[in-house]
């Protein structure tokens, strides 16, 4: 999920790692390189999914069932927590808005309606200031936190929640793209975006999966790898951790704020 063309080296570097380790575990059919392009969630739910990324909220919703989760990646940007991670509410370093409440009526850039960083977060955040009424004049559905970030300094929409990963690698990888923006507040935290495994897989192999992975984050040769994604290990989260994530829809649902609106 975090893989600006900045960054592909470096997942490239990390995959083949874990492949490597995967393969002299004896798993079969592990592929060379990763899978990029296409529809993701069609990736999500193929049955012969190896190892993928996802966000919290379709792990929650559309993919219960067909997926396991593997691990969590603990990411070291400033909203991360170990393995759970806040979303930043950006605006222009020039908007007057002091807190959430002044945002009622302006444009919002969400990157995706099923996204748990983008939408459901910020949703739990307006909740209480939107009082059961729509809160935003337009909603702007960009496609991609990038996408969101350029709306906003371009002046197209006012606000979006850009997840604390992808906010923290633009601002170290693309300054220019950030410098004209401020967080104006910090969600709440929730699990962080899943590695997960097609549910048709067995325990061995999620076994196998879960080493390869412990093995990648202790590999003193991958140090700068790991630097480069924020990448600072994975863990195995207890199970119904990511129900936090239902949970913030549902105390929106209670008051009367539904849909990000």
């Amino acid at each position: 999920m975090y893989d600006l063309p900045e960054l592909e080296a470096a997942n490239d570097a990390l995959w083949a790692a874990i492949a490597e380790r995967l393969v002299a575990q004896t798993v079969q059919g592990v592929p060379d390189r990763l899978t990029r392009g296409g529809p993701i969630e069609a990736v999500w739910i193929d049955p012969m999914l190896l190892l993928g990324q996802t966000c919290g909220y379709p792990l929650v919703t559309s993919l219960g069932g067909r997926v396991r989760v593997v691990a969590t990646p603990r990411y070291t940007g400033q909203g991360c927590d170990g393995a759970i991670y806040r979303s930043a509410i950006v605006v222009r370093a020039s908007d007057p808005a002091k807190d959430l409440a002044d945002l009622r009526g302006r444009r919002v850039a969400v990157n995706d309606l099923a996204s748990n960083s983008g939408m459901n977060l910020l949703r739990a955040a307006i909740a209480p200031h939107a009082k059961g009424a729509p809160f935003f004049a337009a909603i702007a559905v960009t496609g991609a936190h990038v996408a969101s970030v350029e709306a906003v300094v371009a002046g197209e929409a006012d606000v979006a929640a850009i997840d604390a990963v992808t906010w923290a690698h633009l601002q170290r990888l693309r300054p220019c793209a950030t410098q004209g923006l401020r967080v104006l507040s910090w969600t709440t935290a929730t699990p962080g975006l899943p590695l997960i495994t097609s549910a048709t897989n067995d325990a061995a192999l999620l076994a196998a999966l879960r080493q390869a992975l412990t093995e990648v984050a202790a590999d003193p040769a991958l140090v700068a790898v790991r630097a480069e994604l924020l990448l600072d290990g994975f863990e195995t989260l207890p199970e119904g951790a990511y129900d936090d994530i239902l949970a913030l829809e549902r105390d929106a649902i209670a008051q009367n704020y539904p849909t990000l609106a």
